[in-house]
């Protein structure tokens, strides 16, 4: 029978049995169901945490919508900035991650608490150094990212006000980031979800100016954002302050820094710093674009961004599971393990990314109608969102498997791919594809689809050659 065929096609298709040659194997694997019980209890709380994070922010823009619909632009058109002033922090922890996680699978804890220890040292000092130089450049910077005469001054006010807030997000980022790489991925979601609602609470409060408090529009949502920060630094600070706790930093050792655990920052942090620096220059350029063709396509593009951040937090979320158990099974000599668990979080990605996909198609129209009434809006951006539907298997896919070449120490890789696809292909087919051919903000998507799918396959090439198994942290 068809259906009986179906099931002995995907229980193939799913099982572990065959993921790895038996010449690769380095000890007894495990069975495919304990494989996908410690996959799950990874990637859950890490995909529960990102798509509600996601989902969150999507309600955090259907409120600054609530001010204006330039309020969406204005608000939106700061987040490359901000992602770019951010970067030395996002590539600190990638290595603090990738190096927790291969400690702690060697059993070494005392080595993974020292390596937390002298990244919170490295967090605060880039934190506070890149915060003022980006409260000082706000508008030219804030210019040069496309906002135009109708938002620059709301963007500024709502980019400089969040600065002050850098320093207690980078320190949260840091620690919640070495959390992951041991695989405390609950840890992680309860802190940012926690810190998200009480966001999500204070906008509620400020923006429109409830219980007492004044109505104060996008310098509310700013403000709100302040605040959410400083509950995820508190409560990142508390979970590795107990005496139960793997990376408690409660104690004067380990604070010195030594070559080992520097070497294995720069190793990692460099080419993730390299990475990050051409994703953040090529968003930075594919948002340019996208302001070269207005207002109206700004705030399009902003709310239907906001809809692939659904198909982006899974990604996340696996990715994140992909690269601690990657790097895990590394520390513990177990190569085979790290190539099998990396493909398990694979299989998972694109059980989620048909499921999605079916959700964009189905559901597009009542996604944009979240965020406006406005008939032109609905109607361009539902065709952007049948694009996502596609890209969406793409993008799942891509982000599990160069999060498992993070994880394994091959950040270089990755960089690399980064600076081929997001900072040079996708800006420059953007451009091509909106004005020359013509096509707007349609080809500008046509090109997101062309930088996720080409990134997809060499990642994937590179996962596949094993060279990642051999780097050494």
């Amino acid at each position: 029978m068809p259906g009986i065929r179906l099931l002995r096609v995907l229980e193939k298709l799913y099982s572990c049995d065959n993921m790895v040659k038996d010449s690769v194997k380095a000890g007894e694997i495990p069975s495919t169901r304990d494989i996908y019980r410690r996959t799950l209890n990874m990637a859950v709380p890490a995909t529960t945490e990102t798509v509600f994070v996601g989902i969150m922010g999507i309600i955090d823009t259907i409120m600054v919508g609530t001010i204006s619909a330039a309020a969406i632009a204005a608000v939106g058109i700061t987040n490359q900035p901000r992602f770019i002033v951010l970067s030395i922090i996002v590539a600190l922890n990638t290595g603090v991650t990738a190096i927790v996680a291969r400690r702690k699978g060697e059993g070494d804890l005392l080595s993974a608490r020292s390596s937390l220890k002298q990244a919170t040292v490295l967090s605060l000092i880039f934190s506070l150094l890149v915060s003022v130089a980006a409260y000082i450049f706000a508008y030219p910077l804030l210019s040069f990212a496309g906002a135009n005469s109708e938002i620059i001054d709301d963007s500024v006010m709502f980019f400089r006000i969040t600065m002050i807030s850098i320093p207690f997000a980078s320190l949260g980022m840091t620690i919640i980031a070495a959390q992951r790489g041991a695989g405390h991925t609950r840890i992680s979601m309860q802190v940012n979800i926690a810190a998200n609602v009480v966001k999500i609470i204070f906008n509620f409060i400020l923006i429109n100016g409830y219980l007492g408090f004044p109505r104060l529009g996008i310098k509310g949502a700013a403000i709100a954002t302040i605040i959410g920060f400083i509950v995820s630094f508190g409560m990142s600070i508390y979970s590795v302050s107990g005496k139960s706790s793997e990376l408690n930093i409660m104690s004067f050792e380990g604070w010195k820094f030594d070559k080992r655990t520097l070497g294995g920052f720069m190793n990692v942090g460099s080419g993730a710093l390299v990475e990050q620096l051409f994703m953040r220059f090529g968003f930075f350029m594919f948002v340019r674009v996208v302001a070269g063709l207005g207002t109206m396509a700004i705030i399009i593009h902003q709310i239907c961004m906001n809809i692939v951040m659904l198909s982006f937090c899974f990604a996340d979320g696996l990715g994140i599971a992909s690269g601690s158990l990657v790097g895990q099974s590394l520390g513990a000599k177990r190569p085979d393990m790290a190539m099998i668990y990396g493909k398990v979080c694979q299989r998972i990605g694109v059980t989620l990314s048909t499921i999605m996909s079916f959700v964009f198609i189905f559901g597009r129209r009542g996604l944009i109608r979240l965020f406006t009434s406005e008939e032109e809006i609905i109607t361009t951006g539902s065709y952007l969102i049948l694009i996502l539907a596609v890209i969406t298997f793409a993008q799942i896919s891509q982000f599990v498997i160069s999060g498992g070449l993070r994880g394994a120490g091959d950040a270089k890789f990755v960089a690399f791919v980064a600076f081929t696809t997001i900072g040079i292909l996708r800006p420059g087919l953007a451009w091509l594809f909106a004005f020359p051919m013509g096509m707007g903000l349609i080809g500008v998507w046509f090109a997101f689809l062309a930088d996720q799918v080409i990134r997809l396959a060499l990642n994937y090439g590179r996962f596949a050659t094993g060279k990642w198994m051999h780097i050494r942290l």
